[in-house]
């Protein structure tokens, strides 16, 4: 019985520890406020499958200021994940 609850609250402890590692906020060295109107930008487009951990990697890219995830192409104006 003693080993059963031991097993359950070492569950309960690294599940928690993982659900809030997600709330650190991590900073890198690069970290800095830009002044974005005296900078020349450009657009570009990507197309992959699972967009938000592709989103994820592109944030973390120096010198990207802005990441978007959604779909393209279709006849659905705006579609919902499900239309998809």
């Amino acid at each position: 019985m003693r080993t059963h609850r031991s097993s359950i609250l070492l569950i309960i402890f690294i599940s928690l520890v993982f659900s809030l590692s997600g709330f650190v906020n991590f900073k890198s060295e690069n970290n800095h406020v830009v002044n974005m109107q005296n900078k020349k930008l450009q657009k570009a487009t990507f197309g992959s499958g699972c967009f938000w951990c592709t989103e994820a990697v592109f944030e973390l890219i120096e010198g990207v200021t802005l990441v978007v995830s959604g779909y393209t192409g279709g006849s659905t104006k705006n579609p919902t994940y499900e239309e998809v």
